[in-house]
């Protein structure tokens, strides 16, 4: 009866306010980390809408609310030919020590964080004028920008869009940490960040943001034998339909069963339906783009249910909707990626705001040490083949790739916006990471669903498995690329080196001592300070040993003196691993990748928002290496051969 109440009292509240939120919240106990609303529904009581109809609605949700009450206190209904389990337990086929002590924790700062965020960016929806529609193709003159972004970024920092209402876009993209992973303790031990179903968790590193919408559509260059551009770290946001890959990336993790989780695309639109800001998605996107879709009686309740439950088997679209309806659901859902991408090229995430940028103004020096970890980036370390600065790799390598192996390029840049990227995708020849909480999920959760059956089996072939419609990739669009799978097999997107330093401002520093913020590197976050980075393409060929990760032999140290084989040892790239490069010089490159940092010449929006604890002790060298666990002990607790 208190819900019956509820209802009461919200409608009394809604005759007198016209637009305001009826909200009828059935709560029940739960585990605090899912830190949700699981039997939510918000009604909006529009201009217009009679008394009789409010009256009409209370009844209605009144009577729903106690056959739900009589059918199982704090059940969830599915559909109308299921009903769903209570809120899931938690998945946890971990042994000890996988998992952070400090998660649970450390997910209820990140959402504080998140709803910190969400708050501004509402107060920044509000304070954009009104739009003035005018000229021939109509365009929102003034205001047009600032309002596509502001709705990129209230939707990045939504997270009513998971089903448990506990994961937003931003929670595993944090702008104190170059919009990638913002809780130290998963960087250092578990990699992947947990989903909107606890505790299950992808395999891969949450890449940053930054400058992912300068990543042109997914192409094959048959002259060079190479692909370019896409977003993921296997490129499988090809933007073959959107045309911007990064707006593509948006639409995976909302229905990614071990991210967000949405058994539907268009339980996005749904819950985009419900938001405050509907009406800013209305004005860009058209009038009833939302509000005109006629949604089904159990929509809530599936849109509730993560993907991956039994109950949808193989249906990827369980929400029963006409055609037009259908129609309505997928415009919005790319309106949803055309927003975001919107937000992640906005001044709010890709900035040019650095000192590097600053000093090729003109306007900023370069300390010693910088200057020279910039000659090195473009020589002797051969950075700049892969992560372009607009200017030469000199000293060239000798003939027949170079004729000048002493050559210096003294000519002025001839891009003033770098990316530092080249679009491609490498095999840097990067260990297995049995850290990787992916290689545990080898049972079902409560809701039927295995993310990983095959355990320590499974090797990311990133780019290859893509091509090729592999298993946790996504269907290759163009069957002309799968020839090429083999020969792509293992490499990974390459990344632009822009903000790979980014930190907490009072963490000062990515790098042990410290005070520092944990981050990882690579997919598979092998690598946990600039210094081992570094230091690995230095001397990855310089050390191999036959081994895999944490089976490093006597006398030696893992990242420092020994690096286990790569595990994918096939099209690895040859152009690093012996750069001859000393500890100093080494030191110098970290230095000027620091340079790359934005923020320097205005403050960097939101990079205050961190309220977690910087870490300090040990030396970067070793960075991470106590959480090192070994692969063959991995296998004895999975019990494979």
């Amino acid at each position: 009866m208190r819900c019956a109440s509820a209802i009461l009292r919200s409608a009394h509240s809604a005759k007198h306010k016209a637009n305001s939120w009826l909200c009828i919240c059935c709560r029940r106990a739960q585990p605090a980390f899912l830190l949700s609303k699981t039997c939510h529904t918000e009604l909006k009581i529009t201009k217009g809408v009679t008394m009789t109809r409010v009256r009409l609605t209370i009844i209605s949700v009144v009577v729903l609310c106690l056959l739900a009450l009589c059918m199982s206190v704090g059940g969830r209904q599915v559909s109308a030919q299921s009903a769903a389990p209570a809120a899931e337990p938690v998945y946890n086929p971990y042994p000890p020590g996988i998992l952070p002590s400090d998660l649970s924790s450390e997910l209820a700062r990140v959402l504080r964080e998140v709803d910190s965020v969400e708050t501004e960016a509402i107060s920044q929806w509000h304070a954009i004028p009104p739009p003035v529609v005018t000229g021939q193709p109509p365009i929102f003159q003034n205001t047009g920008v600032a309002s596509v972004e502001i709705l990129g970024k209230l939707m990045n920092y939504d997270r009513t869009i998971s089903p448990n209402e506990n994961k937003a876009c931003a929670s595993c993209h944090m702008p104190y940490a170059g919009f990638s992973g913002p809780i130290p303790s998963v960087n250092l031990t578990m990699i992947a960040y947990p989903a909107s179903a606890p505790y299950r968790a992808g395999k891969r590193t949450a890449q940053r943001y930054t400058y992912s919408s300068y990543f042109p559509p997914l192409q094959y260059n048959a002259t060079q034998g190479l692909f370019f551009g896409g977003n993921f770290w296997d490129s499988r946001a090809t933007g073959y339909l959107l045309r911007t890959p990064d707006g593509e990336q948006s639409q995976f993790p909302p229905v990614d069963p071990n991210e967000m989780a949405n058994p539907d695309t268009a339980c996005i639109a749904y819950k985009l339906s419900l938001r405050p800001y509907k009406t800013l998605f209305e004005e860009i996107w058209g009038a009833g783009s939302l509000s005109s879709i006629t949604w089904p009686a159990d929509v809530a309740s599936i849109c509730a249910t993560p993907e991956g439950a039994a109950v949808f088997g193989t249906n990827t679209q369980p929400l029963t909707l006409s055609p037009a309806d259908r129609t309505l659901a997928t415009n919005d859902y790319d309106h949803w990626a055309e927003s975001l991408s919107a937000f992640e090229h906005s001044l709010s995430i890709s900035p040019f705001t650095s000192k590097f940028d600053a000093y090729l103004k003109g306007n900023a020096t370069l300390t010693a040490d910088e200057a020279a970890g910039y000659a090195l980036f473009r020589g002797k370390g051969n950075c700049n083949s892969c992560h372009l600065d607009g200017r030469s790799t000199a000293p060239t390598p000798p003939p027949p790739d170079g004729t000048d192996p002493t050559g210096q390029d003294t000519g002025k840049a001839a891009d003033v916006t770098p990316v530092f990227t080249c679009f491609g995708s490498a095999n840097e020849g990067l260990p297995k990471n049995p850290r990787d909480s992916f290689y545990y999920e080898t049972t079902p959760d409560s809701l039927g669903f295995t993310p990983n059956p095959g355990g320590f089996t499974y090797t990311d072939f990133g780019l290859g498995t893509f091509l090729r419609s592999g298993f946790g990739s996504a269907p290759n669009p163009n069957s002309s690329w799968t020839q090429y799978a083999s020969s792509v097999d293992g490499q990974m997107q390459v990344m632009t080196a822009r903000d790979v330093a980014m930190v907490p401002p009072q963490c000062k520093s990515t790098e042990a001592p410290g005070p520092y913020f944990q981050k990882e590197f690579f997919h598979n976050g092998y690598i946990k300070s600039l210094k081992q980075l570094v230091h690995f393409y230095n001397t990855r060929d310089v050390y191999p040993f036959p081994v895999q990760s944490g089976e490093c032999p006597a006398g030696t140290v893992e990242k420092v003196n020994c690096w286990p084989v790569p595990e994918v040892p096939a099209n690895v790239d040859m152009t690093t691993g012996m750069l001859g490069l000393t500890a100093t010089e080494e030191n110098q490159i970290v230095a000027f990748l620091q340079t790359l940092t934005d923020g320097y010449t205005t403050p960097y929006p939101d990079i205050g928002s961190y309220t977690g604890a910087c870490m300090s002790g040990g030396n970067a060298s070793t960075q991470g290496n106590s959480t090192i666990i070994s692969a063959q002990k991995l296998q004895e607790l999975l019990k494979q051969p």
